[in-house]
This record gives C-alpha cells, sequence and structure tokens, in this order.
C-alpha cells in the first residue's frame, strides 16, 4: 500500500497505457466558453486585472451591472451531442480524452452537491455533461476517459479567506476540492486525474498526498488511474505520475521521466474564442511536428480544443482532429507504444525524428520534409549491407539504400505525385537490422 507521502507515492509504476497511448485530447469546456473572448481566463481578466479589452468588451455588450455569474444560464449546451465528440475524438486517432471537469471559475460540468447552483445541473444546460460525455465514449470508442480538476478557485471566498490566513486554515479544500474529486473519482471512474492551479498553496494545503493515497489504495480506478504533478506549490515537474512541466512543454530532448506536452491549437487560448482569427490556428504541418518531436523524446502529446457554450466542436478543431487521424492511420505504427530510440533526431538532416518499435525491433525514422532531390541522407543509423530493409509506411515496395562508411545511409524515395503519397505531412521510414 502506498503512504501519504510523496517518497511513496512517487514510486508508483505509471500504468503501462499511458506511455503506450502518446496522444490524448483536451476539451476546454465551461461558463468562460460564453462570452469566448480572449481567453479562458476571461472572469480574472476582467474582474480581477481589469484588463482594458475585457472591460472595454463588457462595457460595449452586456448592461451595467452583468456579473460574471450572469454567464451562468448563458451556458446552454443545446448543440452538445456527446455521441458526435466520442466519434470525433475516435477518428481523431487519439487514446485518450481529458474534459475539464471544474476549471478556476469553480462552475462543475456535472452536478456536484458541493457545488449549490454553480453546476451544469442546476445552471444552463441543465444536463450531467461529464456523464454524458463518459457514456459515449466508452460505448462508441477505446480512448480511455480522463478529467481536468482545478484545485483552486479564483474568486471562493473560503479560498480567499483560506489565502489571507497564509493557508493555516484549510475550509476550501476540505469543503469543496476535495470532497469534489472524491466525488468525481467515485461516480465517473476517470483514468486520468489532471489536476491544475494550486493558487500558490503547498500541497500540504490540499492534503495532495492524502487523497492520491486513497486514488491509488482503495480507489475504483487505482491499478489503471494516472495522474500529473500539479498537487500544490512546488510539486510541478517534481511530483506525482506523468510530468507536466509548464503549458506547451516541449523540450527537445529525451527525459528521464514520463511526461505530457499539454498544448492548444488555437494558439492564444485553451477555451473557445470567438475572437479568433484564421492564422491563430495551428496547421495541421505544426500538430504533425510536435508530435514526433514529443513521442521521440519520451512524451505524450495532449492537444487542446474549446468547445462552443452550445456545445459544438467548432469546424476548424474537428478538421484538425481528423487531419491527425488521418496522418495516423499511415504513421501511427512509428507513434502507438514505441519506445525512444539511442537517438532522437538525425545529426546530417534536420527535421527528422527517430521512435523505435520494440516489437518488430524496428527503428522508425519521421521527416517532416520530402526532400526534392528523393535523396535522404541519414546520419544516425548503422545499416548492414544484405540485411537492413528500408520501408516506407502506407508503400508496398522496399526501398534501395547506401551505407556510409560506419554510420549514416542514403535512401533513395519512390518518384511519387502528390496523389500518390501515402500522406501528405511528414512521412515515416521502417529500418529493419539496423544497430
Amino acid at each position: 500500500r502506498y503512504e501519504p507521502t510523496w517518497g511513496s507515492l512517487d514510486a508508483r509504476p505509471l500504468p503501462a497505457w499511458f506511455d503506450e497511448a502518446k496522444f490524448g485530447v483536451f476539451i476546454h469546456w465551461g461558463v468562460f466558453s460564453v462570452p469566448s473572448f480572449g481567453s479562458e481566463w476571461f472572469w480574472w481578466y476582467w474582474q480581477k486585472e481589469k484588463r482594458e479589452p475585457y472591460v472595454k468588451f463588457m462595457d460595449a455588450n452586456y448592461p451595467p451591472g452583468f456579473s460574471y455569474e450572469d454567464f451562468g444560464p448563458l451556458f446552454t449546451a443545446e448543440f452538445f451531442d456527446p455521441n458526435q465528440w466520442a466519434d470525433i475524438l475516435k477518428a481523431s486517432g487519439a487514446k485518450y480524452v481529458v474534459l475539464t471537469s471544474k476549471h478556476h471559475e469553480g462552475f462543475t460540468l456535472w452536478g456536484s452537491k458541493y457545488s449549490w447552483n454553480w453546476n451544469a445541473v442546476d445552471v444552463g444546460p441543465k444536463r450531467d455533461l461529464v456523464a454524458e460525455l463518459a457514456t459515449s465514449v466508452r460505448n462508441r470508442t477505446d480512448l480511455h476517459f480522463g478529467l481536468y480538476h482545478s484545485l483552486f478557485e479564483w474568486f471562493n471566498p473560503l479560498f480567499l479567506e483560506d489565502a489571507t490566513n497564509a493557508f493555516n486554515t484549510s475550509k476550501f479544500p476540505t469543503s469543496k476540492s476535495l470532497p469534489e474529486l472524491y466525488e468525481i473519482v467515485t461516480k465517473y471512474q476517470p483514468e486520468i486525474i489532471w489536476s491544475d492551479g494550486d493558487g500558490d498553496a503547498p500541497d500540504t494545503y490540499w492534503n495532495s498526498t492524502g487523497f492520491l493515497a486513497w486514488l491509488y489504495n482503495d480507489s475504483p480506478v487505482r491499478d489503471t488511474v494516472v495522474t500529473n504533478d500539479r498537487w500544490g506549490a512546488g510539486s510541478i515537474c517534481a511530483h506525482g505520475g506523468f510530468y507536466t512541466c509548464s503549458d506547451r512543454y516541449n523540450p527537445g530532448r529525451l527525459l528521464p521521466h514520463k511526461w505530457e506536452n499539454c498544448m492548444t491549437i488555437d494558439r492564444g487560448s485553451w477555451g473557445y474564442r470567438r475572437d479568433a482569427r484564421l492564422r491563430d490556428y495551428l496547421p495541421i504541418e505544426d500538430l504533425v511536428k510536435q508530435l514526433v518531436e514529443t513521442v521521440s523524446c519520451g512524451g505524450n502529446l495532449l492537444m487542446n480544443i474549446g468547445p462552443t457554450h452550445d456545445g459544438r466542436i467548432a469546424v476548424v478543431f474537428e478538421e484538425r482532429l481528423r487531419q491527425v487521424g488521418s496522418w495516423l492511420q499511415v504513421n501511427g505504427e512509428a507513434i502507438y507504444g514505441t519506445k525512444p530510440w539511442r537517438a532522437q533526431n538525425d545529426t546530417v538532416t534536420p527535421g527528422v525524428w527517430y521512435t523505435f518499435t520494440p516489437k518488430e525491433e524496428k527503428v522508425n525514422a519521421i521527416f517532416l520534409n520530402w526532400p526534392v532531390s528523393g535523396i535522404l541522407e541519414l546520419g544516425e543509423p548503422q545499416a548492414k549491407p544484405g540485411e537492413t530493409q528500408v520501408k516506407l509506411a502506407g508503400y508496398r515496395e522496399l526501398l534501395k539504400w547506401v551505407a556510409l562508411g560506419e554510420k549514416g545511409m542514403v535512401i533513395a524515395l519512390p518518384q511519387l505525385t502528390p496523389q500518390q503519397m501515402p500522406c501528405q505531412w511528414g512521412w515515416t521510414l521502417q529500418l529493419t537490422d539496423v544497430d
């Protein structure tokens, strides 16, 4: 059994499914999806920091005295079709999904008995959004279902009181935050608990180790659940399950501990923004590059979308997810279930990243630029004449190659028209019998 200490909890092996999955989808959805302006931090920027664009937006579009709570009934979700969401998630090739059960605004997407009149069953949709998505994902896909949960809440009076007391009192975690965590685990049995937002309070204030000990020892998901590293000030990149270290974390090198790169398709926000421009959305080439770099360095990619207040996944997000899925249909063997190779990227040709498939002892060289010459030089693999075979994923015939001394090889790519290409944004060479 695990003790409620970091020493004991950090020794728990990460359930194998998480490392094998490689790719997940993050969904930021909540009351912030109603103004859908600027950022999911709308309430904070408007009321606390009084940032000019937010203040002007409210003055121009809402009556005097309109409060953030007044957005609650406008969070309507009338177009929310959990089956459609599940089908898009499946088509993306993702192996897990993480939904914001509660962001820093404190509004829960389930009918929490600890969030009276500030939840999706009492206000707005009058639906248990967490339950509906969990059911559809489990019935229609093989994705693992996970939940994001913010420890703190910006304007909760109990949290503000504890903060005033330098966190020597713990009214907020004992009456709100912790009961919610136990509630979502018992009720929805998520296989990921993605914790966030410590409000600068230490893990002792949140009793994070006590909760995690229960989660790993006695909860209904104790054998399969994975957790991140955001459990109080000082725990990020140091304690917990997989490390996230910071938003959009992509170190570009192999790390000794399992990590995740959580990033957004919309560069400017995690929640939906009506004021986003096309240039704000990452193109598919950038998303494939992020995925390949992350996986080759031992990480998972968690790619975020923000649905609308009425429950739609905007077509630009759907298109990106389906594009990633079509790329993975061709190149998935170089991603799912792989391990990092001895080299992460090539020493001679930039934009070439390596993964290793242990079952078949294959080295995958994923190259992001198709050379104009039709010749690809790799500086890392040590080929064996007469034994090494080179295959292009999605193309039937073996490719011709020449070894370059002790290390490196030159590969002749097939001459293909754009229509004949197995995919459009990055290609995989599968090398067998190389050192």
